[in-house]
């Protein structure tokens, strides 16, 4: 059995998709809580997350991974997952998740994430945007055996009692979800039927080269340097 965890702030939009990609996993609804933490939302998120979910909370602790970690200590099960509310996860993804625990040795997994929801955005965006990930996969895949791991939170799961021992998710500004690798005692793995399509809306909001010097910032200060970046922390973000 499975534990899922869905941050939410104002995602009325978007929530009721994600909700009804996990109901149609592989694995029987019955076998998989839902615990949706929102971080008070001003639209109907709430309304739309209390009729697909197992459970939905208010967010207490700060940061989307904060609101991560509301919904680890809410778990009743050993093993839990973690994705965003504008992501669909395929229909194979919580018992591929389950087979990769099947080893005691592992503490975490992951996998691939899909590009999609590309609004207005034109042929050659779109393809620019599948190739930036379709190379970020490969990349991620090959540095897997070498130890290496992007615990995206659109896309990752744990052990809930090695996640709490490492002490889940600080209250980073950003890359919070790449840090804790580097604090889990146990095996990381990845694998390409752990798979998710995820929303490029950040993305194309913020631009891409912003976003790409964003992500050259969080390897160098927390995975090379080891800083743990706390100013301009965010306790919820609208991307409506």
């Amino acid at each position: 059995m499975l534990s899922v965890v869905v941050p939410t702030y104002n995602e009325e939009a978007n929530i009721a998709r994600c909700l009804r990609a996990l109901e149609a996993q592989t694995l029987p609804r019955d076998q998989i809580e839902v615990i949706v933490v929102d971080g008070e939302s001003t639209d109907r998120t709430r309304e739309v997350a209390s009729a697909l979910a197992d459970k939905v909370v208010t967010q207490v602790s700060p940061g989307v991974g904060g609101a991560r970690n509301d919904g680890f200590k809410l778990a009743t099960h050993s093993i839990v997952a973690t994705t965003d509310a504008d992501c669909e996860p395929h229909h194979g993804w919580a018992q591929a998740i389950l087979e990769a625990f099947r080893d005691p040795g592992v503490v975490a997994v992951t996998g691939p994430l899909e590009p999609f929801d590309w609004g207005d955005m034109g042929p050659l965006g779109v393809g620019l945007y599948k190739a930036l990930f379709w190379g970020s996969n490969l990349l991620l895949r090959l540095l897997a055996p070498l130890g290496y791991h992007h615990l995206c939170g659109a896309n990752s799961a744990f052990r809930r009692e090695a996640f709490l021992e490492a002490g889940g998710y600080l209250p980073l500004s950003y890359a919070d979800d790449v840090e804790i690798v580097k604090r889990l005692r146990g095996r990381v793995v990845r694998r390409g039927d752990v798979r998710t399509r995820y929303s490029v809306r950040r993305i194309r909001k913020l631009g891409l080269a912003r976003y790409l010097v964003l992500l050259a910032r969080m390897e160098l200060e927390v995975m090379v340097l080891g800083r743990r970046p706390t100013k301009k922390e965010y306790a919820r973000m609208d991307y409506g």
